[in-house]
C-alpha cells in the first residue's frame, strides 16, 4: 500500500525524523493561508500524487508570495500529471503540500528496503541524490553504497557510521544523521514498510540534515496489524476496478494490454501472461481468483475485466482442482448473461469435472471459444486482439 508524501512525512516526525514544516491544501485559498502561516520566502508547492517524477512532471513549484501560492494552486489542483510512473493518462491532482523551502547545500539519497535474497533488510544511501536511482544504479552502480542489516540482531551504530562515512557528511551533520538512520529503522521495522526513501535528502547550508521527500510502502499483507496506516488509503490514487476486486477479494493488477485474462493460482497467471505475450498480444490484467473460488467470485472477477474498456478479448485459464471446472463455468455463464458479453472469450480447462464445465459453457448459448491447451488458447485470442 502506497500513501501520499505529507502522510510519510507525518510519520517520519512522530519517529523524530526532520521534515521541512509543510500544510496540506485542497483549495486555491487553503494554499494562500498555508504560504501565510508558514510566514517564510520561498515556499514549495507541492501536487500529492502516488508516483514519483513529479518535479519533472510541473507537480513541484516555487511560490514568492502567498498570492503566487494560490495562483499556482488554482492551475494544479484538478489538473493531469503525467510523470514516468504514472499511466499514459497521468493522475488527477487533488491535494496539495504547501512547505518551506530551505537553503539546500547538497542533495542526497537514502532508503531502506528488504532484500528477499538475503533475507536481510538493506540501507542505501548515495551522494547522487534528486536524480532516478534506477539511472545512478545502471550508470555509476558505485555511487550507491549498501548497508546489510541482519533483521534478527537488529540495527546496529556501525551500520549508521557506514551510511554517514558514504555520504561524506561534515562532522556537526554525522550525529543527527545516525540518529537519524535508526529512526527510519524503526519506523520501517514497526510499521511492516517494504520501502522507505526519501529522494532527496537534504544537506542544508547550516548543516541540517531534513528529508526534503518522503515515499513509504507498506506490506498489505501486514495491514491487519496497523488500522491506522490502513486507514491512510487514498481510493482517488487506486484504480476504480482494483478498488472494486478488492472488495470481492479478487487478486487483480489492471495492465496497459488487451486481453483480458482470469486465471486460479499466482504462478498460473503469471505463466498465461507470459504465453499471451508470447502469442504476439498483451495481457489487460493480472486477475488470481484463487483455488477456493465460488460461483459468485467468477462472476465478480469476469465483471470486473468486462468493465475495462481496453479489453478486445478474454482467455479463461482454469485448472479444475479447488475450484471445479463446472463451477466456473455456472460462474462465467452468469456473470456473461448479467452484465453482457460484448467481446469474445477463448475458455481453455482442464481437472475436475472438465466435461460437465465444457457441457455448461456450449449450452449456454454464447459465443465461446473452447481451446483444447495453453498455446492453442493464447494463440486464438492474440488473434481476436489483433
Amino acid at each position: 500500500m502506497n500513501i501520499h508524501e505529507y502522510q510519510a512525512k507525518e510519520l517520519f516526525a512522530g519517529y523524530g525524523v526532520p521534515v521541512p514544516r509543510g500544510v496540506v491544501a485542497f483549495s486555491p485559498d487553503e494554499a494562500f493561508f498555508a504560504a501565510k502561516q508558514l510566514a517564510t520566502t520561498p515556499v514549495v508547492v507541492k501536487a500529492q500524487i502516488h508516483a514519483g517524477g513529479r518535479g519533472k512532471a510541473g507537480g513541484v513549484k516555487l511560490a514568492h508570495s502567498p498570492e503566487e501560492a494560490r495562483d499556482l494552486a488554482q492551475s494544479m489542483l484538478g489538473a493531469k500529471l503525467v510523470t514516468r510512473q504514472t499511466m499514459p493518462s497521468g493522475k488527477t491532482v487533488h491535494k496539495l503540500l504547501v512547505e518551506e523551502g530551505l537553503p539546500i547545500d547538497r542533495e542526497l539519497y537514502f532508503s531502506i528496503i528488504p532484500d528477499r535474497a538475503t533475507a536481510k533488510i538493506v540501507i542505501m544511501a548515495s551522494t547522487e541524490g534528486g536524480m532516478d536511482i534506477e539511472e545512478v544504479a545502471e550508470k555509476t552502480p558505485e555511487k550507491i553504497v549498501r548497508v546489510s542489516v541482519d533483521p534478527l540482531l537488529g540495527i546496529m551504530p556501525h551500520h549508521c557510521r557506514r551510511a554517514a562515512f558514504a555520504l561524506n557528511l561534515p562532522s556537526r551533520a554525522f550525529k543527527p544523521f545516525t540518529k537519524m538512520v535508526s529512526d527510519l529503522y524503526r519506523l520501517f521495522v514497526e510499521k511492516d514498510c517494504s520501502l522507505v526513501e526519501i529522494n532527496p535528502l537534504v544537506l542544508t547550508t547550516d548543516e541540517r540534515v531534513l528529508a526534503l521527500d518522503a515515499k513509504i510502502n507498506f506490506d498489505d499483507n501486514a495491514l491487519f496489524r496497523h488500522k491506522d496506516i490502513a486507514g491512510l488509503s487514498d481510493p482517488e490514487e487506486e484504480d476504480p476496478l482494483e478498488v472494486e476486486a478488492s472488495a470481492h477479494n479478487l487478486n487483480y493488477i489492471k495492465m496497459d494490454g488487451n486481453v483480458g485474462n482470469m486465471v486460479n493460482g499466482a504462478g498460473l497467471a503469471m505463466a498465461t501472461m507470459d504465453i499471451i505475450k508470447q502469442a504476439g498480444a498483451e495481457p489487460a490484467n493480472f486477475l488470481d481468483v484463487g483455488g477456493g473460488a465460488n460461483a459468485e467470485t467468477v462472476e465478480n472477477g469476469f465483471r470486473i475485466i468486462l468493465s475495462d474498456k481496453n479489453v478486445k478479448g478474454i482467455l479463461i485459464n482454469i485448472f479444475g482442482g479447488i475450484l471445479r471446472c463446472d463451477v466456473l463455468a455456472s460462474g462465467v455463464v452468469k456473470a456473461a448473461k448479467k452484465v453482457g458479453l460484448n467481446v469474445p472469450v477463448v475458455v481453455r480447462m482442464e481437472g475436475t469435472n472438465v466435461e460437465e464445465g465444457r457441457r455448461i459453457l456450449a449450452e449456454s448459448g454464447l459465443n465461446l471459444i473452447n481451446a483444447k491447451d495453453l498455446t492453442d488458447a493464447a494463440k486464438k485470442v492474440s488473434e481476436i486482439v489483433n
